[in-house]
C-alpha cells in the first residue's frame, strides 16, 4: 500500500512539456516563447530615422501659415 502511494506521488510529480501552462499554451511552448523573447531582447535596436536626417536642412525659421479669422 505504501509503495503504491509513493508510486502515485512520484508519477504526479513528473510533468511533460505537453502539460498546460500559463496563458493557454503548453509548458514546452511557454519555454520556446521565453527563449524567443530573450533572443529578441538581445538584438540591437534598429537605427533611429532622425539620426539619418542631416542637421543643416532648412534655414532655421519656422514658416507657419497665418491664421484665418
Amino acid at each position: 500500500m505504501r509503495g503504491a502511494l509513493c508510486l502515485v506521488l512520484l508519477l504526479a510529480a513528473c510533468s511533460s512539456d505537453s502539460d498546460p501552462g500559463p496563458g493557454g499554451v503548453t509548458k514546452g511552448e511557454a519555454k520556446q516563447l521565453d527563449a524567443a523573447a530573450e533572443a529578441l531582447e538581445k538584438r540591437p535596436a534598429p537605427p533611429l530615422a532622425d539620426a539619418t536626417v542631416p542637421a543643416d536642412i532648412g534655414d532655421g525659421e519656422a514658416k507657419l501659415p497665418t491664421p484665418v479669422r
